[in-house]
C-alpha cells in the first residue's frame, strides 16, 4: 500500500510540472541560454552568470553585477587551465548537454575553493527560473540552488 501511494504522489508531482492543455510556452524561455541571477538560500542575489551554447553544449559565464565588482579578482584556487584566469568572463559552468528536459553532464568550479563539481540544470517556471544542482559524485550528494532569468527573456 506504502508503495502504491508513493507512485500517486510521484504522478501528482509530474502532473503539477506539465503546463495546463492550450498553454502558451515562450520558445525563447525553452532554453537556459540567457543571463541568470543566482539566489543564496534567503533568496538574495549571488551576481549574474550568462549562459551560452556552443556546439550543442551550454556553458556559464560570469558577467559583472555592479560597478564595485572587482575585476582584478583571478581564480587563484582553479587547478585547471582556469587557473589564474579572471573571475568576471570565467567560464565556471561546462559541457552541458540537454537530455529529456534536462542539462546533464557539465561541471561547475567553485571560484572560491577551486573545487570542481558535477553539474545539471533543469527550467522551471515556465523557463524563468532554473535550478542548478552541483554534486560530488552523484547528484543525491550535492545541493541545488535557484537562478531567476534577468528580463524575462534571453540576450
Amino acid at each position: 500500500m506504502r508503495v502504491l501511494a508513493t507512485i500517486v504522489a510521484l504522478g501528482f508531482l509530474c502532473a503539477a510540472s506539465i503546463p495546463p492543455a492550450g498553454a502558451a510556452i515562450d520558445p525563447r524561455l525553452a532554453s537556459p541560454v540567457g543571463l541568470w541571477q543566482p539566489l543564496d538560500s534567503s533568496g538574495k542575489p549571488l551576481g549574474l552568470i550568462q549562459i551560452f551554447e556552443v556546439g550543442g553544449l551550454y556553458y556559464g559565464r560570469i558577467e559583472p553585477s555592479s560597478p564595485s565588482d572587482d575585476r582584478t579578482a583571478r581564480c587563484t584556487r582553479c587547478t585547471d587551465e582556469r587557473h589564474d584566469q579572471p573571475i568576471i568572463g570565467l567560464v565556471l559552468m561546462r559541457h552541458l548537454r540537454p537530455e529529456n528536459g534536462e542539462y546533464v553532464d557539465g561541471d561547475i568550479v567553485d571560484p572560491d575553493t577551486g573545487r570542481i563539481y558535477g553539474c545539471t540544470l533543469r527550467l522551471t517556471d515556465g523557463g524563468h527560473q532554473l535550478i542548478m544542482r552541483g554534486f560530488l559524485g552523484i547528484s543525491l550528494l550535492g545541493r541545488s540552488q535557484t537562478w531567476q532569468r534577468v528580463g524575462g527573456h534571453p540576450h
